[in-house]
């Protein structure tokens, strides 16, 4: 059972607001109902998500929380004469301040999509997504060159999910490579990756997680088995130390901090955010 509903609103996507509510409920040991509202770009629809979090209020007999991030005044002006959610204006919040502090008027732009057709660094970023994902698991040895950062280790030790996120959240085009057994025989980098040392990075993963994976994929084969995991996790860490190659586990870590590392170490010359 749900301890409270929580309400995401926006004029938007709304993935501000979701984004940074769900930072900020991370920090409470509760279990809520989340409720998504983006494109709440009118007063009538700012009317109806007002009627249906009223209700939830009236229902649950406690008072929905309400994370906004809603620049279109009109419609803001709906919420704060008749909501009665606990409301949390992130923009107001913020945006209010910065104004006085500045002295300059924001442009209220209703999110960060809204011209994302005219947006170099959206274009950048759809083409980063397309170039990670034809080069994921050492699919194309073509234009490597052009790789932001490589990322090298065992199968399924998290290079797909990571060179994704780094090529939608910051536009960078990031390869992602397979160490496999051949590679471990020739206690060698495969040939296709040593001009690029400079943009190697390295994952690795606990072999008892690793099989856990695996079975997922390919239960009972020699593939998953915890035997060949601990061999092909301890063979890659030792390339990379002998390579001089960069690397984190990934065992207990999130996308989000591994490419945070990742950046970090990198330094790719170039970035989008």
């Amino acid at each position: 059972m749900a301890n409270r509903t929580v309400y995401f609103v926006s004029d938007g996507t709304g993935i501000t607001a979701e984004t940074f509510g769900n930072a900020i409920l991370a920090q409470f040991e509760i279990t809520v109902r989340r409720v998504r509202l983006p494109f709440l770009d009118s007063v009538d629809k700012a009317h109806q998500a007002v009627r249906q979090i009223n209700h939830s209020a009236e229902v649950e007999g406690k008072r929905p929380m309400v994370f906004l991030t809603v620049v279109n005044d009109e419609v803001l002006d709906v919420f704060r004469q008749h909501c009665r959610g606990m409301m949390l204006d992130m923009f107001g919040t913020f945006v209010e301040p910065l104004e006085a502090e500045l002295s300059v008027k924001s442009n209220h732009r209703v999110g960060r999509f809204s011209d994302a057709s005219k947006s170099k660094a959206y274009n950048d970023r759809i083409e980063a997504i397309n170039f990670s994902l034809a080069h994921d698991d050492g699919q194309s040895h073509r234009d490597l060159e052009g790789s932001d950062v490589i990322l090298v280790g065992v199968s399924r030790s998290g290079k797909t999910p990571t060179s994704l996120y780094l090529a939608m959240q910051y536009g960078l085009k990031a390869s992602n490579y397979p160490l496999i057994p051949e590679d471990f025989d020739r206690r060698k980098l495969p040939p296709a990756l040593v001009p690029h040392r400079k943009k190697l990075f390295g994952l690795t993963i606990a072999p008892e997680r690793l099989s856990e994976i695996r079975n997922e994929r390919r239960p009972d084969s020699r593939y998953a088995s915890l035997e060949n995991c601990r061999m092909e996790v301890s063979e890659a860490e030792n390339m990379m130390r002998r390579e001089g190659i960069r690397w984190l586990s990934t065992t207990t870590k999130s996308i989000e901090e591994i490419a945070t590392t990742i950046l970090q170490e990198v330094r790719p010359e170039r970035l989008e955010y």
